[in-house]
């Protein structure tokens, strides 16, 4: 199995975050500044000085920009923070690697949380509504690429009409680079990941077959229903960057899906996903291999019984930094099992 670790260390992070702290050759940001944030309007004076990251992707961002100074605390993690960013990280307080409370959040005096999910700071969330934290004077940033709408999906999740592409990862890299005036940063930042893109499409071979994914994140048991990546989200985008598909066609997020649903859609390869969290048995990748292994339905899909199970790091389904190293992760490891040249 091939970890995150070593992967992550051949695909030179490190040299990504040393471009993060290039010398300067983009402009300062000019103050008041006023973005547009999925419906909202969101100004800021200054450059926040009491800044935390809640979810894993909106934290690592905030790292990857080198902004670890300004940040007083982050929550939310399935997974442990990239191995480059662990130093960095260690600077900033941990509040809980799950949900947090609002009082907890507050008791560090932020003046700016950037946000990961919806069902963290939204209009169904446990924790805050966005309208809290403006009432208390923090201002809040969320995702473009979670911003979706819960009209045709009734969870928090929603759903996504049309493929999810890194551009929405982009814009969420530039506008907190703005909101920091550390614009130079994220330029640099994201001039990395456009390389890794195209170095990927550039791979695929024109004669290659196209494989059929499915993405398991993971599931509460073996008799559950399992928690598998939606046909539109950042599991399809991986799978049509390798010149595939995604063999899930519900265009929600996150939809649930019985294995009689997962057998019939017969796909080539079954991405599992690594998840560094307690929640459930199946969130380790070899609790997930052993079951397709052994349930006597599931073990008959040819993707099990050609061995076509492929490890990537959890994270990576969701639409964040990880995905494109996910995509390298899941790339590799074709390689090796002669799906992809």
């Amino acid at each position: 199995m091939i970890s995150f670790k070593s992967l992550l260390a051949a695909c030179g992070l490190s040299a990504l975050i040393g471009l993060a702290a290039a010398p300067s050759f983009a402009g300062s940001t000019t103050y008041p500044l006023t973005l547009q944030n999925c419906g909202a309007d969101v100004t800021f004076k200054k450059a926040p000085e009491r800044a935390i990251g809640l979810g894993q992707n909106s934290a690592e961002i905030l790292l990857l920009l080198g902004l670890q100074d300004k940040m007083v605390g982050t929550a939310f993690w399935p997974s442990r923070v990239l191995p480059q960013l662990a130093e960095a990280n260690a600077k900033v307080k941990l509040l809980t690697v799950e949900m947090p409370t609002f009082e907890s959040m507050l008791a560090e005096n932020p003046d700016f949380v950037a946000v990961a999910l919806p069902s963290l700071v939204g209009p169904n969330s446990k924790i805050a509504k966005r309208e809290d934290f403006d009432k208390v004077g923090v201002a809040t940033y969320l995702s473009p690429s979670t911003c979706l709408s819960t009209k045709d999906v009734k969870d928090q999740y929603g759903s996504r009409g049309e493929l999810w592409n890194m551009d929405l990862l982009y814009k969420e890299i530039d506008e907190l680079s703005q909101i920091f005036d550390v614009a130079d940063r994220g330029q640099a930042v994201i001039a990395d990941f456009k390389a890794r893109e195209a170095k990927l499409r550039a791979s695929v071979s024109k004669d290659g077959r196209n494989l059929s994914y499915v993405f398991w994140f993971s599931s509460p048991s073996p008799s559950a229903d399992a928690y598998v990546g939606g046909k539109n989200g950042a599991s399809g985008f991986i799978a049509d960057l390798l010149g595939g598909h995604n063999a899930i066609t519900a265009e929600a997020e996150w939809p649930t899906v019985g294995w009689e649903g997962i057998i019939a859609a017969n796909p080539d390869v079954i991405v599992v996903a690594s998840l560094d969290r307690n929640r459930w048995e199946l969130d380790k990748p070899e609790a997930k291999i052993k079951f397709l292994n052994t349930d006597p339905a599931v073990s008959q899909i040819p993707a099990v019984k050609n061995k076509a199970l492929v490890v990537m790091d959890g994270q990576a389904m969701n639409p964040t930094i990880r995905t494109i190293y996910g995509a390298e992760q899941v790339t590799e490891q074709l390689k090796a099992l002669g799906l992809r040249k």
